[in-house]
């Protein structure tokens, strides 16, 4: 049954019902069509077009497919319907008759299809921030587990500056912290209700706008019948935070990768997140991290999708934008998965603090110590930038360290050096040195680590 075969005399080809027919994916709203209608069946009685009984009728049916579509027991596969809106008005009529039939008085497919898509957003926003609150749980759980280790800091993926491991792991409790927030700064934003708006320009039936808001949760109605049924922002907000998101993990996945390898070292990853090579017997990849870092390619290309879709699009509605779904329910599918697995991967995770303390100590870290020591003794810094370079070369001629020059060696590059250099050049100073806010010092990231933990215990 199509919701608008009365002025055609011919039906759709097969062709044109492939590409239009929409139910094998916006099925996943059905919950939320099913909520919809039982509220606007409420609006209508309000306005006077339902009786009470066929209300109740018509709420007590809605109720009942909304419990077997909670429980997945709607035959979907096998109807013919068109989208999930004909599907639900088919069981109607199908169980009531005519009074099935007024359910649509007043109402488009354009408001209802907005109303669905918003309250699917919102209760999957909902879910996605569960998500990420369980994988900076997972970093701070691991950070707590290492909380002394000491891994290589990186710049241009050389051997930067010596950091605690657990600072690396608050570094993306932040980024996956902003995630949340921007989830919430869309919920604001979505959180307004478009039924009552009609296909376009309204309804002439004297429903409460305000009131059918709240009782779908909404902040509030829409204010603008043409922008309610056209917008879709809230789902390129979704797509853009989905983006973002995947973004942090896929870079988090490439830093795993980089220290699960060989030539790092620096941590083992768990059997249940790996795999073996067909060939090579004596191969563990890292396939779990380099999944993640693929999909990001699948929820880029859904925002991009979107926005090209959307660019040229007059007011009001156009039949285009059923293109958000697929893209929309695809994204939200493998950032849950991808989310889940990133944590499975930090708690299978064993890290090698010996190695990890031994690469941190290589490539010359301390050479920024070097420097700072010489501002102590009144050598400007960029002057003291040069002279620690030189004790580089002079390191890199003997083939060591720098703390492991004599005192001598370091005296012919610059007399100012003297026997307490060799304090400084300690893994453990240049990490305690710095102790500032956003610093990595253990002092600093012990106590950013507790209030994380605490924060997130409570």
């Amino acid at each position: 049954m199509a919701l608008w075969g009365g002025r055609f005399s011919a039906g759709s080809s097969s062709m044109f019902r492939q590409v239009n027919d929409s139910l094998p994916f916006d099925q996943v709203m059905a919950a939320q069509d099913l909520q919809g209608s039982v509220i606007w069946s409420r609006a209508l009685k309000k306005a006077g077009v339902l009786t009470d009984e066929e209300q109740q009728q018509l709420e007590t049916a809605l109720l009942d497919l909304k419990e077997q579509a909670e429980h997945g027991t709607l035959d979907f596969a096998s109807s013919a319907e068109e989208d999930i809106h004909s599907f639900v008005e088919a069981a109607l009529i199908e169980k009531l008759g005519d009074t099935g039939r007024k359910l649509h008085t007043g109402r488009s497919r354009n408001d209802q299809v907005a109303t669905d898509f918003r309250l699917w957003v919102r209760e999957h926003v909902a879910s996605l921030k569960a998500d990420l609150t369980t994988l900076s749980q997972s970093l701070l759980q691991v950070a707590d587990r290492h909380r002394n280790a000491i891994i290589p800091g990186y710049t241009h993926l050389q051997r930067a500056q010596p950091v605690l491991f657990a600072h690396w792991c608050l570094a993306y409790v932040e980024m996956f912290k902003r995630d949340a927030s921007r989830l919430d700064d869309l919920s604001a934003r979505l959180n307004q209700c478009p039924l009552g708006c009609g296909a376009l320009a309204g309804t002439t039936y004297p429903v409460d706008r305000h009131d059918i808001a709240r009782q779908l949760g909404f902040d509030g109605p829409c204010l603008n019948s043409l922008d309610a049924v056209s917008d879709r922002d809230f789902v390129l907000e979704l797509l853009f935070c989905a983006s973002t998101s995947m973004m942090h993990i896929s870079r988090m996945a490439e830093d795993l990768i980089f220290y699960n390898s060989g030539e790092a070292g620096f941590l083992q990853l768990g059997d249940a997140v790996t795999s073996g090579s067909s060939l090579m017997p004596q191969k563990k990849n890292p396939d779990a991290l380099e999944l993640m870092r693929g999909k990001c390619g699948r929820v880029f290309g859904a925002l991009q999708s979107l926005l090209v879709t959307m660019k040229g699009l007059p007011l009001a509605y156009n039949k285009d934008m059923q293109e958000d779904k697929e893209g929309a329910i695809d994204t939200v599918n493998q950032w849950h998965c991808c989310l889940c697995i990133a944590s499975e991967v930090l708690d299978s995770l064993s890290l090698n603090e010996s190695r990890c303390r031994e690469a941190a100590a290589q490539g010359f870290a301390n050479a920024t110590e070097l420097a700072d020591y010489l501002v102590g003794k009144g050598i400007p810094f960029r002057t003291g930038h040069d002279i620690a370079g030189q004790v580089v070369l002079k390191a890199l001629d003997e083939g060591c360290a720098i703390e492991d020059l004599p005192l001598s060696t370091l005296q012919s590059v610059c007399d100012k050096i003297e026997d307490d250099v060799y304090p400084v050049l300690q893994l453990e100073y240049g990490i305690n040195k710095r102790n500032i806010l956003g610093g990595t010092s253990m002092q600093t990231v012990h106590q950013a680590l507790d209030e994380a933990l605490s924060a997130v215990a409570s």
